[in-house]
């Protein structure tokens, strides 16, 4: 079957995200490959992970599909990412800055290492990253950065200091980085989701259920789905939906803001 211009709407463009060896980061890799896409993964996972990640993604019969393993940590290793993916597939336009990380834990026994990674993850490594494809974007006139906050961008939860500080640092970075490239046809959005059934929430419900003293299922009804008014988990295709919207033509006036995915958490 013929695919026509329009169904590959980012044929040419070349994208780096952050975190999509798993989760929301890896479906917005499908959906930005399907639309014509490079691709450069990167994350963590076992070596057969992610060769059936790659071999995922280049299934999408969009552009070519390489991956970085970087430690979004580790600052030389961003920008490092940023230069082989322009060596490999050409300089990026899109950047997705999905990678992160939680630990939930009351204020006063908060760990200092665990607030330092948090930060550095979910916050440095989008200041890195973005950074490096700047010069990328103002050269060709045209850019979208999507940074994957958090609901917990514009409100506050008990035992997630570090996350929320992040995510509210992450949405300031986003509005920043919009005002700086607005002049060269490029844009830049945070998305807030609320609870998203991903490999990080599964993590966080025994973390949950020992910081408050209840059990599993007490945390999925009673922590993670007590504030969406709509009473399910969002959807890593819902995000990935919006990702693409983002980087479309259609989008190239939405710049600097924050879009709540939360089910209504934040409607009360």
């Amino acid at each position: 079957m013929t695919t026509s211009p329009t169904s590959r709407p980012l044929a040419g463009k070349t994208a780096v995200i952050t975190g999509s060896t798993s989760g929301i980061g890896l479906a917005i890799a499908h959906v930005l490959a399907h639309a014509g896409a490079n691709v450069m993964l990167n994350g963590f996972g076992s070596p057969d992970d992610i060769r059936k990640a790659v071999s995922a993604i280049k299934a999408e019969g969009g552009g070519r599909v390489a991956y970085h393993p970087a430690d979004d940590s580790n600052r030389d290793a961003v920008r490092d990412m940023i230069a082989t993916t322009e060596r490999e597939l050409g300089a990026a336009q899109i950047l997705v800055n999905n990678v992160g990380v939680q630990h939930v834990e009351p204020l006063e026994t908060f760990p200092d290492d665990q607030w330092e990674k948090i930060i550095a993850l979910n916050l440095s490594s989008a200041f890195y990253a973005t950074k490096a494809v700047i010069p990328a974007i103002k050269a060709q006139k045209w850019g979208r950065i999507i940074n994957i906050a958090s609901v917990h961008g514009l409100i506050a939860s008990p035992f997630k200091s570090a996350y929320v500080a992040a995510k509210h640092g992450l949405v300031g970075l986003t509005k920043v980085t919009a005002l700086e490239l607005a002049p060269f046809g490029a844009t830049c959005n945070a998305i807030c989701p609320g609870y998203v059934e991903t490999p990080l929430v599964a993590h966080q419900i025994p973390e949950q259920a020992k910081a408050r003293g209840i059990s599993e299922a007490e945390v999925r009804e009673k922590v993670f789905l007590e504030h969406h008014a709509i009473k399910e988990f969002v959807t890593t295709d819902q995000l990935a939906a919006l990702a693409l919207y983002l980087c479309s033509d259609m989008a190239a006036t939405l710049t600097g803001v924050a879009l709540p995915v939360d089910c209504g958490w934040i409607a009360a």
